[in-house]
């Protein structure tokens, strides 16, 4: 074998070992379930409106514990698009952050509908693997 092919061989051996991997999140554990306890899927009401997260098989921790089987929540509002779920996820005024492990908000949300999903977290904001994610529930504030 010429020794220019060797080399190129050798090359792409070091390039597929040291390329970044992608970071897939922590492994999820079996049987979790990510969910919205209230408001209920539909509900119409005025505001403010008290978001409550329910979450079974795992517990909860704040950004930045290493604590097997626990990670934090992340809500999502008015989200169409899922985030990127091998990267931290993003945190603006649609992309909530609960870092230190809170399990409820109160939100002053504009009147009309608005849609909410959670997004399980681990200590780095990275969605695990596969994601946990609840179902997305519709609600309307009058």
């Amino acid at each position: 074998m010429p020794s220019f092919i060797r080399r190129l061989i050798f090359a792409m051996l070091l390039l597929g070992f040291y390329a970044p991997q992608i970071n897939a999140g922590t492994p999820a554990p079996d049987g979790v379930k990510l969910y919205i306890i209230s408001p209920m899927n539909g509900e119409q009401g005025s505001g403010p409106v008290t978001v409550r997260f329910g979450l079974r098989g795992m517990g909860v921790a704040p950004a930045g514990v290493e604590r097997e089987k626990t990670g934090h929540h992340h809500l999502l509002i008015d989200v169409n698009e899922m985030p990127a779920m091998d990267k931290p996820l993003p945190s603006d005024d649609n992309h909530r952050h609960f870092g230190g492990g809170q399990t409820e908000v109160t939100l002053d949300l504009e009147k009309g509908t608005h849609t909410l999903q959670l997004v399980l977290g681990d200590k780095d904001h990275i969605p695990f693997d596969p994601p946990i994610v609840s179902d997305k529930i519709t609600i309307m504030v009058k």
